[in-house]
């Protein structure tokens, strides 16, 4: 521990101890013909928050800092003259030993003469009682230099009673708080606070974003009206949401001590006002924000797309979207396309091979910039029917973009708006509409409340009630989507109508997502024990179903009728064996995944049969909750009906007549996907059955950007912080649906494939040095979903299977340090491989399985 530190750490004992009292302070202020000189030191440190062998980067600098007084008047304001001297900086060269460099622990920084001209030049302090009310000076050099400055400037500012109150500093404008002491002061800013100009971005998903856990306090000795001294400490935590093992910590420490206040200096500059005595010192006063200047640093060795289009007729067309390698180019196209003029992205869409146009089209949605967006305006022709699949990937892209702008709304609208479409081109258009509203409403870059868009309810619960059994079913399937704070008493009320069949009979997948409204969204004691006294009067599978559904939430801690359940069930006229043991195969399952530090990952499965034993519904979905944040990562869910007709069985009594037909919708990242029929009707059954072909078909294939985070973090020393966080998934989703009606057995595959790469950056930028950690992940996944059913007997026999693939995943961790004199980079890596496993649903499936698997061997 060096000297400084050491005597920090007795200050802060010192303030510990000591107890609050009222101030008794005088108004600080500086005396004229004095040259007060005081040592300034700052310390930095940017390292990994995991136990790395991998060192950090630190920097020290140290300089002797002149004030002297030039102005005053009778309220106490003063204009103070403020000059840094002698900067050394240095910084930690331990990386250059692991390079075989030998050299001294710490290097001193050679600076060259423009740096230390610029950071020799003065600035001038309008001070007032403690209180920084203005700066001025030479704005015209880097915005580096000036942010030094205005960090040290900030360690002046302070107030002489306890309290809260809000400041602007080199931080914004901020909350602090302060405790005052006989002769000392404590200083605490609240940095989450701080308002400022916007900078940077993130994700609308919270769960895709970073967590920042900053700290800020400072200390000041005053003995009558001088600063003696002031210490100043912060930190800073930045990790992504998902992962904070990948997380940086950034320390700061600054310190500024009186070391002679006894020479001579300058005399008063005469004026009767401020602005007087600024004219007779600089010819022309130029007022100085004292909020930190953000800036992006540029990048010298990115490539270019210019430089890439020279070379595009030469390169391997073939990429698989779900390896990893291909979705970090991915990652390199988006920084490229950021950066490149509209004529090279036109250039690039209309000379891509064929088979990668859709990469790029992924790419530029991505990349959002104003040129992008208007290249692909120019490229896409919605009247064009042979790019019906280039225009479909076009709408997805841009419905899961994380971050959507008012410009790409615009550009879809404009693009379907009075155009002879192509009906699955208007169905996908209609569904990205509003994904891109709800997140623009969710960034507040609409007049509207949230993402689902509330307005729409009393429609849909319209159509609930009143319209016919598919109009129904799909009103009600919507409203679930809504979060509790939008299920009212006139949505239960609805919901209640509907599952009571008050007024009309109901399909009973519209019943029972009616049911699923009022249990899931803070549910009343009510409308629970109504719903366990109905299933006695259910049909056996709807009755079974349901009691699965309340047996999962009373295992499942973050479902919100666990405990109310608890209670209804001490009931022992409900909790019997009349109520809650049925017979039937519908079932309802949820259980965990994967648990780590920040995430937990459950998968449910909920079946749905007819009374004769087949399957109407099977909904699987796969759920991340992190840090108080949840996202549907993916939901399948997989419909048949009318299929008793075509075995021979009819329909229940109170039903409609119900179509043949089997299809599949899905959900990815909150974001629905246009519906897949396989067949509808007897004859597009047969035709399918004596024409397949057996190929999947395509739910979704392209490379989807889910992290998009930039935040510039200004430090109190006047440095910057700049934290980038970018993450994309290449996916590979296919469904195969394989039925044989003399065997009387189906078989439906839903398999994805996907390639993650994570890049986590944090930047620190001062005039003379500038250092980066990073730390980069990537992934490769394969999930399997497989399910057989055999109708031949009684009961139906079905068989779920889940497979996960081994995964095998790499991180690598990079530190750049960057002065006039050198540079180094450093990397360390660590790769493993999680072993594959099938994931056991419930007992009975397991008992099924067991039967199918063995005749299928025997066979």
């Amino acid at each position: 521990m060096n000297s400084q530190a050491a005597s920090g750490h007795i200050w802060l004992i010192f303030f510990f101890f000591t107890s609050p009292a009222k101030g008794n302070l005088e108004t600080p202020s500086f005396q004229p013909g004095i040259l007060y000189q005081y040592r300034y030191s700052l310390e930095l440190q940017l390292d990994y928050v995991s136990r790395l062998s991998l060192q950090g980067s630190w920097m020290q600098a140290e300089a002797l800092v002149q004030v002297h007084l030039l102005w005053r008047n009778h309220a106490g304001e003063q204009l103070l003259q403020i000059q840094i001297q002698d900067l050394k900086v240095y910084h930690d060269s331990k990386h250059e030993k692991i390079q075989n460099v030998t050299r001294d622990p710490s290097t001193e920084v050679v600076l060259g003469k423009e740096d230390t001209a610029e950071l020799q030049l003065p600035v001038f302090l309008h001070w007032n009682n403690g209180k920084v009310e203005g700066i001025y000076g030479d704005s015209g050099g880097r915005p580096q230099t000036l942010n030094l400055k205005r960090g040290l400037i900030s360690l002046l500012q302070f107030q002489l009673h306890s309290g809260t109150a809000t400041e602007e500093d080199v931080s914004g404008s901020c909350q602090v708080t302060y405790v005052v002491y006989k002769d000392s002061i404590v200083k605490t800013k609240d940095l989450q606070s701080c308002t400022r100009p916007k900078f940077g971005f993130t994700s609308v998903n919270k769960i895709f974003g970073v967590l920042w856990q900053p700290t800020s306090k400072s200390f000041y000795s005053v003995q009558g009206s001088l600063i003696q001294s002031v210490l100043s400490e912060e930190s800073h935590v930045v990790s992504p949401t998902l992962k904070s093992s990948i997380g940086t910590k950034i320390t700061s420490r600054q310190q500024l001590k009186l070391v002679s206040s006894s020479m001579p200096g300058p005399a008063e500059t005469p004026g009767e006002s401020l602005q007087e005595a600024l004219a007779g010192i600089l010819e022309k006063h130029q007022p100085i924000s004292t909020v930190s200047e953000l800036f992006k640093r540029t990048c010298m060795q990115c490539p270019s797309l210019k430089t890439y289009l020279r070379t595009l007729g030469n390169r391997r067309v073939k990429m698989d979207v779900s390896k990893v390698s291909t979705t970090w180019q991915f990652h390199r196209f988006i920084q490229m396309l950021r950066g490149a003029k509209k004529r090279d992205v036109l250039q690039l869409l209309r000379k891509a091979p064929e088979k990668i146009v859709t990469f790029f089209i992924d790419a530029a949605v991505a990349a959002q910039s104003t040129a992008s967006l208007a290249a692909l305006s120019e490229f896409l022709d919605f009247s064009n029917k042979g790019q019906v699949p280039l225009l479909e990937q076009f709408l997805y892209a841009a419905a899961f973009s994380p971050r959507p702008s008012k410009e790409l709304l615009r550009l879809v609208l404009d693009k379907l708006n009075g155009k002879e479409l192509d009906p699955a081109i208007w169905e996908t258009g209609i569904i990205v509409i509003g994904s891109l509203v709800g997140k623009l409403c969710r960034m507040k870059l609409c007049g509207l409340q949230n993402a689902l868009l509330p307005e729409t309810i009393p429609t849909l619960l319209h159509y609930a009630e009143e319209g016919s059994a598919g109009v129904s079913g799909t009103a009600v399937s919507a409203l679930q989507r809504f979060s509790s704070q939008h299920i009212t008493g006139e949505v239960k009320k609805a919901m209640r109508r509907i599952f009571h069949q008050k007024s009309r009979n109901y399909e009973k997948t519209s019943r029972l997502a009616a049911a699923e409204i009022l249990l899931d969204n803070e549910p009343l004691p009510m409308d629970l024990t109504n719903i366990l006294l109905a299933t006695k009067e259910l049909e056996a599978e709807m009755s079974k179903f349901l009691l699965s559904k309340i047996q999962t939430s009373l295992h499942s801690h973050h479902h919100p009728a666990r405990k109310a359940m608890k209670e209804i069930l001490k009931d022992p006229q409900i909790n019997n064996y009349n109520y809650l043991s049925k017979a039937g195969s519908s079932s309802s399952f949820s259980g965990p995944l994967a648990v780590t530090d920040d995430m937990l990952s459950t998968f449910s499965l909920e079946l749905l049969f007819t009374e004769s034993g087949l399957l109407r519904k099977s909904v699987s979905g796969f759920m991340l909750r992190s840090h108080g944040h949840q996202l549907q990562a993916a939901q399948v869910s997989v419909e048949a009906q009318g299929l008793e007709s075509v075995l021979g069985e009819s329909n229940p009594e109170g039903e409609e007549e119900q179509e043949l037909m089997a299809g599949m919708s899905a959900i990815f990242f909150d974001v629905q996907l246009r519906p897949i029929v396989f067949f509808q009707g007897y004859t597009d059954l047969m035709a399918k059955v004596l024409l397949s072909s057996g190929e999947p078909t395509s739910v979704v294939k392209g490379t989807v950007l889910l992290m998009d985070h930039e935040q510039a973090i200004p430090l109190q020393s006047g440095l910057q912080t700049m934290v980038k966080l970018q993450g994309a998934l290449g996916l590979d989703i296919s469904a195969n649906i394989d039925m044989n009606l003399w065997e009387q057995e189906s078989r439906t595959s839903i398999k994805t494939r996907g390639g993650l790469a994570i890049d986590f950056t944090a930047e620190i930028d001062a005039p003379f040095f500038q250092a980066s950690v990073k730390s980069q992940t990537e992934a490769e996944a394969s999930i399997n979903f497989d399910t057989a059913v055999r109708f031949s007997g009684n009961p139906v026999l079905m068989c779920l299977q889940l497979r996960e693939e081994q995964l095998p995943y790499r991180e690598i961790f990079t530190i750049s340090e960057s002065s006039p004199n050198q540079s180094i980079t450093v990397r360390k890596g660590r790769r493993g491989t999680i072993a594959g496993r099938e994931l056991s649903l419930h007992r009975a499936n397991s008992e099924m399985c067991k039967i199918l698997l063995t005749e299928a061997k025997e066979q």
